[in-house]
């Protein structure tokens, strides 16, 4: 079991990590793409998806803002 899920976690990390590439045009929807990002990923690792969704939703929005010609 400990094989699997040291093989599952980087790969849905990763996932999670091109879903927030999806940025969205607003900053509500950027916080809204980051947060469900961040929260399903918080499940799938089996850590907390409040702070998931909160740690996504401000990631996104930070890249977003900082990047916005990779999100449009």
């Amino acid at each position: 079991m400990q094989t699997i899920q040291r093989k599952v976690i980087p790969m849905f990390s990763a996932l999670a990590l091109t879903a927030l590439a999806a940025c969205g045009d607003t900053v509500p929807e950027q916080a809204l793409l980051g947060g469900g990002a961040g929260a399903v990923t918080g499940a799938v690792v089996g850590g907390s998806v409040i702070t998931g969704a909160a740690v996504g939703a401000a990631g996104n929005v930070v890249y977003c803002q900082a990047y916005p010609s990779r999100c449009n």
